[in-house]
C-alpha cells in the first residue's frame, strides 16, 4: 500500500506541474489538501526537486513575467511571491532582473485611462492610487505622469 500511495501522490504532483509552474509551497499545500500523508508528500517533493521538476527560481521568473504582462507592479508581485513561499532574496533578484517597470506602469495606466492624466487634482489622485494599488512605486508612478506631460 505505501508504494501505491507514493505513486498516487507522485502522479498527482506531476499532474499539477504539467499544467503550469508551481512553487514548492503550492505543491505541498495542494497535496496536503488531498492526502493526509506528510512523510510521503515530503518524499514526493524531494524527488520532484532532485529531478528539477519543481524549482522556486524558475517559478518566480515565470510568475513575474506573467503578472507584469497583466499590469501589476513589482511591489504587488513581490508580496504575492512571498505568499506563494518564495523567499525575499529570490523575489527581489527576479524582479530586479526583469526591469522595464516604468514602461509596464505606463501600459497599465494607458489601458485604464485612455484619456491620459487628468488636470483635476482628485481624479489625478485616483489615477495615482490605481497605479499604487497595482504595486508600482513612486518612481514608476511619477514617470507615467511626467512622460504624459511632455
Amino acid at each position: 500500500m505505501p508504494e501505491e500511495l507514493y505513486n498516487l501522490i507522485y502522479n498527482k504532483a506531476l499532474d499539477l506541474i504539467s499544467r503550469r509552474e508551481h512553487s514548492l509551497k503550492e505543491i505541498k499545500d495542494k497535496l496536503r489538501l488531498r492526502y493526509n500523508e506528510a512523510d510521503t508528500i515530503e518524499e514526493v517533493v524531494d524527488k520532484l526537486i532532485s529531478n528539477n521538476l519543481v524549482n522556486n527560481l524558475r517559478f518566480a521568473e515565470f510568475y513575474v513575467i506573467s503578472r507584469k504582462r497583466k499590469g501589476f507592479g513589482p511591489k504587488k508581485i513581490s508580496y504575492e511571491l512571498l505568499n506563494k513561499g518564495i523567499n525575499e532574496s529570490i523575489s527581489n533578484e527576479v524582479i530586479l532582473n526583469e526591469g522595464g517597470w516604468k514602461i509596464a506602469a505606463t501600459k497599465a495606466f494607458n489601458k485604464k485611462f485612455k484619456q491620459g492624466p487628468s488636470q483635476d487634482f482628485k481624479i489625478r489622485q485616483k489615477q495615482k492610487n490605481f497605479l499604487q494599488n497595482r504595486g508600482f512605486g513612486f518612481k514608476e508612478i511619477e514617470s507615467v505622469f511626467t512622460n504624459h506631460m511632455l
